[in-house]
């Protein structure tokens, strides 16, 4: 085994002992997963921000203050659902009536490490943008985190159908008919209930967003319609007791393969926040030990004992798991295109959410 330096040269001649610090193998935890709400608004008469700059602010006074009220009023709500939470907004500058093109706010948002983001606008077109959005940040070169959070409030129908042209692992959809609160307040209660739960791979039931008005019970999703909602990528909130909003099981609106075909893969939301912090926490182990790392015959099983010890924590806190029995999966071997580059196959296991259970009575006289 050789011990590399990176201060002290080979060629010394001098007598003496010379030392340096070395703090690549300090870190033996796995990194936090901090959530952070930016919110995508129209900007006001009065309003005292410029347009495409995302500013942090910790009330809904002072959001409506720099931005206008529709970001007081989402604030708001965030604020309510989870009062700890981080929160920013970027403004949009809105001719009349008509509805923005909110790319370029959205492009405003991408260097601000943001893991949710909710547009006031919740049209197909406005939704697209935000999904085309997070195509190109939370890819393999960009590698960020990002959920996208809207809600109706209007029908099952309509959300089934937005979700269906929607069809995204990233994006999740929130469904409350007739409740008097905006579905911009839902939208931001809901992401602002997301961002409290730091584990991934925790799932969100029975999660109260606080402050949602509850409908009236003529209009509150049945069972069937709630089964309808969750197979066609919709999250359903129902009115639990004490008349409080909350989740029923929070799923993304991917439902379809690029073929066309049923595919339950991204079906709940924390398999996709999984997978992005287990990327990140690999990623971060990789930047940590191996910063100005040769490329030698030793490095890809350095590497791979990297992931491996990587994989084991994150099965010590229940995120992943089945990782002794799928370690002849982790793979790190030299590219045979790039002398300089390694390739790695990394088996994810993710621990799923325990959402039903089924028992059989068994009547004995």
């Amino acid at each position: 085994m050789s011990i590399d330096f990176d201060t002290i040269p080979a060629s010394i001649r001098k007598p003496g002992a010379y030392f340096e610090f070395n703090t690549k193998l300090a870190v033996r935890t796995l990194p936090t997963n901090k959530q952070s709400i930016c919110l995508i608004v129209p900007l006001g008469a009065e309003a005292t921000a410029q347009p495409h700059v995302p500013i942090q602010f910790y009330s809904a006074a002072e959001a409506g203050k720099l931005f206008g009220p529709v970001a007081e009023e989402m604030a708001a709500a965030a604020i309510t659902a989870y009062r700890y939470v981080a929160i920013s907004a970027v403004g949009v500058a809105v001719e009349g009536d008509a509805e923005p093109n909110i790319a370029n706010a959205l492009d405003a948002t991408a260097l601000g490490g943001f893991t949710l983001l909710v547009s006031a606008w919740f049209s197909q077109i406005a939704l697209t943008a935000l999904r085309t959005h997070i195509q190109t940040y939370t890819d393999s070169i960009e590698q960020q985190s990002i959920i996208g959070v809207a809600a109706l409030t209007s029908t099952l129908s309509a959300s089934t159908t937005l979700a269906a042209s929607l069809n995204s692992g990233a994006i999740t959809l929130a469904v409350l008919p007739g409740t008097a609160s905006t579905p911009r307040q839902v939208a931001a209660a809901y992401a602002a209930v997301i961002a409290s739960e730091e584990d991934p791979a925790r799932p969100l039931n029975t999660l109260v967003l606080k402050g949602i008005q509850v409908p009236a019970i003529t209009q509150r999703l049945g069972r069937t319609e709630q089964e309808t909602a969750l197979a066609n990528g919709v999250t359903p909130l129902e009115v639990a007791a004490g008349d409080v909003i909350q989740i029923v099981r929070a799923v993304t609106t991917y439902t379809k393969s690029a073929a066309g075909a049923t595919d339950v893969s991204l079906l709940d939301l924390t398999t996709m926040r999984t997978l992005y912090y287990v990327r990140n926490a690999c990623r971060e182990r990789i930047r940590l030990r191996f910063p100005r790392s040769k490329l030698s015959k030793k490095t890809p099983d350095a590497v791979r004992g990297e992931l491996l010890d990587v994989l084991m924590k994150l099965e010590e806190l229940e995120i992943v798991e089945e990782v002794e029995a799928n370690a002849d999966g982790l793979v790190v071997e030299r590219s045979s295109q790039d002398v300089n580059r390694l390739n790695s196959s990394i088996p994810t296991d993710v621990v799923n959410g325990l959402h039903v259970f089924a028992g059989r009575i068994d009547l004995l006289l």
